[in-house]
């Protein structure tokens, strides 16, 4: 979720790239870097002010690029921040990951190229150079360097050499161009060129771009010329950050396929059955020795928990509890030096979580940490952990950090797993699975409206219930918390089995209930539930397996997704309901990214 801005033209470049970066800051970052040709370059860990504070009060230039950094390789340094060269000569930000930078970077050493960094970045600017000894000519290169490279990237790239030349290119990561009167733009996404220019060109994957101050070309990766008229946006600058949604939360639902690839992102190794977790590296023969592990953790941090639970038991076979992290200290709980305690966090500031986390510490239990925002205060007093990378999330009511929570402990269950006798066979099983999930959570986003059309026809509810058994048992709490925290509407979360303990005991014409019935190990057993609903005449929306007709002559109405394994169903199948909340919600015509009375990030016990 890092951020490109890049300008040429005939305005002073230096200022107007920091403002850039202002505009893109919400897309989350850990360090902050500048070039241009006449004055170098500039980089620093941090905010863009400490970049501002850095910058000589002389920074010309009427060219150059910008660039915001979420660390996925090498720590947040000022070396590893962007823009990134080789000999000076060649500057490039990236956004994205070179999955062969490995592979490239032996090759360049061995042609005499030295690394300064970390990151996977700067292969690709000794690429583009080396490529620039032999065609001479810095668009060739840059085309035969893109042919090279494997994995996603929105890039903007510099040549000293010739100062008004931009290149983009794109490849799973998105990139915009602002074109302008005699100023052209690069960008991650509008919000930083609309105070400039209206007018904009999104390149499509295998595209690359050329601008200058008085031109843009595009050109398909396979040197194919390609025409595409510039549109027009009429957007405000809060509503390009928006991705032109009318709320932040629904912008964050439906980037949950990306969200997947970015969580997923080099540590998974499909061939091998495993998963390679680096902020996990130094503690790895403690985590071979643990008998036992606490999950700490809040609201719907917690119910990702739950579900973490059942993956690492079945298929780690370590022993699991969750808690909620505003009790864990209170009740006095026994750890030792063979427990972890693993908190879960978005904003990596939750207060019970982090009081939680120092129980632990206290006690000698190995502590460890699943938080998106880098640099928190968790992710920082915890022994070890893993980085969400899902970019920050502006809505109050958490969606895309869920999806990336549950991925990340689908590959915590796989590190686990395989150092506790899972299989090979297993664990490409997994793997597999895990790397399909984008493409079909794609697939229930493109059929959104038909979520829409239902919340439509249930928002005059005064109650609803959510069900569903072992895995989707936490994705009823969930489902239900959702409708809570943004409709205001009374919504109670169960296990399918419970029901009959007391909640049936609601259950009339104008109680429905939303019941999660994949075909699963307990599929027949959700049947059951469902048939005892409307026993009562209580009307039931089921989420099913695309193909169960059986389910469609007991519901009254069906949501249906793809299926995939029985542990990864809570990835896809939250998606509808969090859907289903936000349409419920804005039906009701509230506030839809500010419910009332909540915080995005909870800092008081």
């Amino acid at each position: 979720m890092c951020g490109i801005f890049a300008y040429t033209g005939a305005k002073e470049a230096g200022n107007l790239l920091l403002e850039g970066l202002v505009s893109l800051e919400y897309r989350g970052y850990d360090s902050a870097g500048i070039y241009t040709p006449e004055s170098g370059v500039v980089k620093t860990p941090g905010a863009v002010g400490a970049l501002r504070k850095k910058m000589p009060k002389k920074y010309e230039g009427k060219s150059g690029i910008a660039h915001l950094r979420w660390a996925t390789h090498g720590e947040p340094t000022e070396v590893n921040a962007h823009p990134h060269t080789g000999s000076g000569e060649i500057w490039v930000v990236h956004n994205g990951i070179i999955e062969n930078f490995k592979e490239l970077k032996g090759v360049l050493e061995k042609k005499g190229h030295t690394f300064a960094s970390k990151s996977d970045t700067e292969v690709l600017a000794h690429l583009i150079e080396e490529h620039m000894k032999k065609e001479k000519n810095f668009e060739k290169a840059t085309l035969k360097a893109l042919n090279q490279v494997r994995g996603t990237y929105g890039v903007a790239v510099q040549y000293k050499g010739e100062p008004e030349k931009l290149i983009a290119g794109r490849m799973g990561s998105p990139i915009v161009l602002g074109i302008g009167k005699n100023e052209n733009f690069i960008a991650s996404d509008p919000s930083p060129i609309l105070k400039h220019t209206k007018k904009v060109v999104f390149l499509n994957d295998g595209e690359m771009a050329v601008l200058t101050p008085k031109s843009h070309t595009i050109y398909k990766l396979t040197k194919e010329l390609v025409k595409r008229a510039p549109e027009e946006l009429d957007w405000s600058p809060e509503e390009a950050q928006k991705g032109g949604y009318e709320h932040f939360m629904l912008k964050e639902i439906m980037e949950g396929p990306e969200v997947i690839e970015n969580t997923l992102r080099g540590r998974l190794i499909p061939e091998k059955g495993m998963a390679k977790l680096g902020g996990l590296e130094s503690v790895t023969k403690e985590l071979a020795k643990i008998e036992r592990i606490i999950i700490v953790a809040c609201g719907t941090a917690y119910y990702a928990g739950l579900v973490g639970e059942y993956m690492l038991e079945e298929f780690a076979g370590i022993p699991v509890e969750v808690e909620l992290a505003s009790e864990f200290r209170y009740r006095h709980p026994v750890l030792n030096q063979r427990t972890a305690v693993l908190a879960i966090s978005q904003s990596g500031e939750t207060a019970d979580t982090l009081e939680a986390i120092r129980e632990g510490k206290r006690k000698g239990a190995l502590t460890l940490g699943i938080v998106n925002a880098v640099g928190s205060t968790i992710a920082r007093e915890t022994d070890a952990g893993v980085y969400n990378h899902a970019g920050p999330e502006m809505s109050v009511a958490s969606t895309k950090a869920l999806v990336s929570q549950l991925t990340a402990l689908t590959l915590l269950t796989i590190f686990l797993g395989r150092q506790r006798g899972m299989s090979a066979k297993t664990g490409k099983e997994i793997a597999k699975e895990l790397k399909a999930l984008p493409k079909k959570l794609a697939a229930i986003l493109s059929g959104k409206e038909a979520i829409e059309k239902l919340a439509k026809k249930y928002s005059g509810a005064r109650d609803f219930l959510f069900i569903g058994r072992k895995y989707n048992f936490p994705i009823a709490l969930e489902g239900a918390i959702k409708l809570k925290e943004i409709s205001y509407i009374h919504a109670e979360g169960y296990g399918a089995g419970e029901m009959k303990h007391g909640p049936i005991a609601m259950i009339d014409e104008n109680f429905p209930t939303f019941a999660l019935a994949p075909k699963d190990s307990v599929y027949d057993k959700m049947l059951s539930n469902i048939e005892q609903l409307k026993a009562r005449k209580g009307p039931v929306i089921a989420l099913a397996n695309e193909g169960d007709k059986e389910i469609g002559k007991l519901a009254d109405d069906v949501v249906y997704v793809p299926k995939t394994l029985e542990m990864l169903s809570p990835i896809l199948n939250v998606v509808p309901l969090q859907l289903f909340a936000y349409y419920f919600a804005r039906e009701k015509g509230l506030d839809v990214d500010r419910p009332r009375n909540l915080a995005k990030s909870v800092t008081v016990e």
